[in-house]
């Protein structure tokens, strides 16, 4: 079982707040999903449903921002679970509007409801950063996450949703590269390449068989060899003198 904790503020006022972002894609999820009505339990309102295979928990807190992670918390021990069945979707300042990144662990970047969350979680739970961009002035940024997104930032936020919606069984994967560039797509980005494996290495490093006899163990020479000629003399240099 895995729990998705969308972060925002309840109440309908805040329900368009850059700050809400993670309520957005939760809801989202819910919607394109097979989940059971919203209740309210664990300060919280939850669904339960299925999301390729595994159980799935989508989480509202109603603590406010601040107080997300006595939510969560209070569920991850219901539940016995560990941060690394957790999964949070934030709001990121430090990613322009649009980008996405999915990261383990880390700082908190100053986000109030990750440190709540922080302190009563753990830190190694996964987090899917959605940008929203900075305001440009650290004096400004509550006035600017507590503000509603401008009409224009629909170009990028509602592909954004309906793809963390549509590509939401990748979550319980770890498919983390393959969602990134789905999102990616989505907001009008290009898809980094898959990076190709490694082809093993050859014995003695790829180095020729000459090369491999010269430097590596002795080697056998067939029966017989010629003892004067210059293809004697070539031999010798190659593999040495066998009578030495």
């Amino acid at each position: 079982m895995i729990i998705i904790a969308g972060l925002g503020n309840p109440g309908s006022k805040y329900d368009g707040n850059r700050h809400n972002i993670g309520f957005m894609a939760v809801d989202a999820i819910y919607r394109r999903h097979a989940f059971g009505p919203w209740t309210k339990k664990f300060k919280a309102e939850i669904a339960d449903g299925e999301i390729a295979g595994e159980k799935v928990l989508l989480m509202k807190p109603l603590t406010f921002m601040n107080l997300s992670g006595e939510a969560v918390g209070e569920a991850m021990r219901f539940y016995k679970l560990t941060p690394a069945d957790l999964i949070v979707v934030h709001d990121e300042l430090d990613l322009l509007p649009g980008k996405v990144r999915m990261k383990t662990g880390g700082g908190n970047g100053g986000h109030n409801g990750l440190k709540s969350i922080d302190a009563h979680c753990g830190k190694d739970y996964r987090r899917l950063r959605l940008g929203i961009g900075h305001p440009g002035d650290k004096d400004r940024v509550s006035g600017y996450v507590l503000g509603d997104f401008a009409k224009v930032d629909r170009d990028w936020l509602d592909p954004l949703i309906d793809a963390i919606a549509d590509n939401a069984d990748l979550l319980p994967l770890k498919d983390e590269s393959k969602l990134m560039n789905k999102l990616t797509l989505a907001t009008g980005g290009k898809a980094e390449p898959e990076k190709p494996a490694k082809p093993p290495k050859k014995p003695g490093g790829g180095q020729s068989h000459i090369r491999q006899a010269r430097g590596g163990q002795p080697t056998k020479l067939p029966g017989k060899l010629p003892t004067k000629g210059p293809m004697a003399d070539m031999l010798k240099k190659m593999f040495g003198n066998k009578d030495e």
